[in-house]
């Protein structure tokens, strides 16, 4: 040796010693050729040690669910990646849920692509339960609480096969998280009639437009939708802790996913999208149905944004999950705007013949079907009817009016105080009964009657002196919200698919 081993060879047995060529002043060991014979069986031993799988308990939320709670149940069978145990949790319900659930219950066992997996279903009919949704949240969680996550699936939501493995891969990789919803998409494989169908279309553009600004912002999500989406239990006990609750999800919240997606944010948790997990998710197939749960929504929304207290529900309007809301609501007072403004204008012009068309303004309605493409473009599973409704304007244009009436109809309903139970309504509604989705339609048809009355008495000069006024104005608006259009739709949606 060359002597300058800094002690380092009176701490090696002399035959290894002897082994060890110097560079310089460290050793290089080299490979000892008797070891070889128990590589095998080392690599093999440790492959058979045991990995930590977490376990995920999944909880299902069902009334009246008779028609689809197979299908979801099957989809949950047909995972990668089975859930632990799978409770369905019939709650008020008046048809045969609990019959058919029961079919399912015990214990399942399938081969997978990692093994043999198992689950087990049990079916729970906790009878007349005053607290609707939420109280069959709460007792879900009540049974998976000791377990790592809560997996929360709507009784008509069905997954795709991997959806399960890619939450749970991705929230247990980062313990930061403490909820990831999937992406949803409507399923329009089976509808009657061409108003089911025109409005399916309209909503799974409008999912699919919420879901991919939802991906570029970082994937945050502002809510994790009951739909399909996996809570970390450990943020679900954060959240009791610091907001004193006693259950995750609170009663007197007309949006109770949105509040509790506040509250894991606010408990120092992430709050994401998943780039890879998809579901179907059943969508509203009448004009009825489709307003009670949009004002339910809206108005839901609106009480988490607004200044102060309401009852029990404190306003949060600078919380950063509800800023893509303030958004949401400030596009739709400009779509509002623009629309009624351009349809009195015309409707003036016209009655004293003063209108003059110009090539500018198909600029407009030009941009905003190169939006509904880009957004039609962005969907996972678009077809035939996805992009007619995009390329063909009208259908997109008649939506955007449905949303408008839903938006005004949810905001007058928080300034007037109303105490009327939302859950209730959208149940009404989807039972075919209730006529408060034609409002906003008679509230449309009299602003428009008294307006033409209004302006008939006018002097033709000050409908003139009106037009000169209105028009300019509606310009400007015009080119900015037809500037924004184009920046969106110029968008790379950097390889997302919603």
């Amino acid at each position: 040796m060359n002597g300058n081993t800094n002690g380092r060879d009176s701490a090696l047995p002399s035959q290894a010693t002897e082994a060890l060529p110097v560079v310089g002043d460290d050793y290089v060991r080299t490979p000892d050729p008797s070891l070889a014979a128990y590589e095998s069986s080392f690599l093999d031993a440790v492959d058979e040690l045991p990995t930590y799988r977490p376990s995920v308990g999944c909880i299902i939320p069902a009334y009246n669910e008779g028609e689809t709670i197979a299908g979801v149940l099957d989809s949950l069978l047909q995972q990668t990646r089975l859930p632990d145990t799978i409770h369905v949790i019939v709650n008020n319900t008046s048809d045969e849920s609990v019959e058919i659930a029961s079919h399912y219950a015990g214990p399942h066992t399938r081969m997978t692509a990692s093994g043999e997996q198992s689950t087990i279903i049990y079916v729970h009919d906790i009878g007349k339960n005053p607290d609707k949704k939420v109280g069959a949240l709460n007792y879900g969680y009540s049974l998976v609480e000791h377990m790592d996550f809560l997996l929360g699936v709507d009784g008509d939501t069905t997954p795709e096969p991997d959806a399960i493995q890619h939450l749970v891969d991705e929230i247990a990789s980062d313990d930061r998280i403490g909820g990831i919803s999937a992406i949803y998409s409507i399923d329009d494989s089976a509808l009657d009639g061409p108003m089911a169908k025109f409005l399916i279309a309209g909503q799974r553009a409008q999912f699919s437009a919420f879901n991919m600004q939802n991906l570029l912002k970082g994937r945050n999500m502002a809510v994790l939708g009951g739909q399909f989406s996996i809570f970390s239990t450990q943020a679900l006990r954060d959240v009791m802790r610091d907001s004193h609750q006693r259950t995750p999800w609170v009663k007197d919240s007309e949006v109770e996913d949105s509040l509790l997606s506040l509250q894991i944010k606010s408990a120092g948790y992430l709050t994401k999208i998943s780039a890879f997990a998809r579901a179907h998710v059943g969508g509203m197939t009448t004009l009825r149905s489709l307003d009670a749960q949009q004002v339910k929504w809206n108005f839901g929304a609106i009480d988490l944004m607004w200044p102060g207290q309401r009852g029990d529900t404190k306003g949060q309007p600078l919380h950063p999950n509800l800023r893509l809301r303030w958004f949401e609501h400030m596009s739709m007072v400009v779509n509002i705007i623009t629309r009624l403004m351009f349809a009195l204008l015309l409707a003036g012009s016209l009655s004293i013949s003063a209108f003059v068309f110009s090539p500018l303004w198909l600029i407009p309605p030009a941009s905003a079907v190169l939006l509904n493409w880009r957004v039609a473009r962005s969907m996972e599973f678009a077809n035939k009817r996805d992009y007619l409704f995009a390329m063909l304007l009208a259908p997109a244009e008649v939506y955007m009016w449905i949303r408008m009436g839903h938006f005004v109809r949810a905001w007058l309903k928080f300034f007037s105080k109303q105490q009327t139970d939302n859950w209730a309504a959208q149940a009404k509604a989807e039972r075919g009964k209730g006529t408060a989705w034609l409002y906003p339609f008679l509230v449309l048809l009299v602003l428009f009657v008294a307006a033409g009355f209004a302006w008939v008495q006018l002097p033709i000069q000050l409908q003139s002196d009106i037009l000169a006024v209105g028009w300019p104005i509606l310009g400007v608006i015009t080119v900015l919200q037809t500037a924004w259009m184009l920046i969106k739709g110029s968008k790379r949606y950097r390889g997302f698919k919603a």
